[in-house]
């Protein structure tokens, strides 16, 4: 009778352990498919940046630097993201796209301020249009970044946990960084005014 019982224990034991390993796996593949909605927002938002920037050349003549300036940050943050996506979550990836996305929206901010100065660029309705999609561009991306960061800290508090943590060390779960931006100012999205 006890080796029955001692059998029964070992068992429940395994599927216990099992069905914690396998809420890792399913906590971090989560947070993998949060980053990927962000991957999408922010690479519709890269495509839209050119367009921006073509768009104002015409009436931007004398602001090339300005111009070079987003079209390098837009470049840098691309390639951040790209690398970030390959391994969402690692610490020095998230730390690169959030750099590279701060870098991005100041390059922004400024070429829109620059653009108030042009009212012929504030009148041209292909450029109300990018500037619309690119406001709803960045909503989402916030609303992304939110999902992604709520995603990866459900996925870090079961690995921190007894006995998911015994778990989590012994199969390589490491821990997720969460997607922050580094400046205040760069954690709300750019606004766009033309009126």
């Amino acid at each position: 009778m006890e080796f029955w019982i001692f059998i029964g224990f070992i068992i429940i034991t395994v599927f216990y352990l099992v069905s914690l390993y396998n809420k890792l796996v399913a906590y971090k593949n989560r947070y993998k498919n949060a980053f990927a909605q962000i991957d999408v927002q922010l690479t519709r938002r890269y495509d839209l940046i050119p367009n921006l920037v073509e768009t104002a050349k015409g009436y931007m003549k004398h602001e090339k630097e300005t111009l070079q300036a987003v079209i390098q940050a837009r470049n840098s943050a691309a390639q951040a993201n790209k690398n970030a996506a390959s391994n969402p979550g690692d610490p020095s990836s998230m730390k690169e796209l959030a750099a590279a996305e701060t870098l991005l929206s100041g390059s922004l901010g400024k070429f829109f301020a620059l653009s108030e100065s042009y009212p012929d660029l504030k009148a041209n309705e292909s450029m109300n249009n990018l500037m619309e999609e690119l406001t709803s561009t960045e909503n989402k991306v916030s609303f992304a970044r939110q999902s992604f960061n709520d995603s990866v800290m459900q996925y870090n508090i079961l690995r921190e946990q007894f006995p998911s943590n015994i778990i989590a060390n012994f199969y390589g779960f490491i821990a997720a960084q969460l997607l922050e931006m580094e400046e205040p100012a760069a954690r709300k999205p750019v606004k766009v005014s033309f009126n």
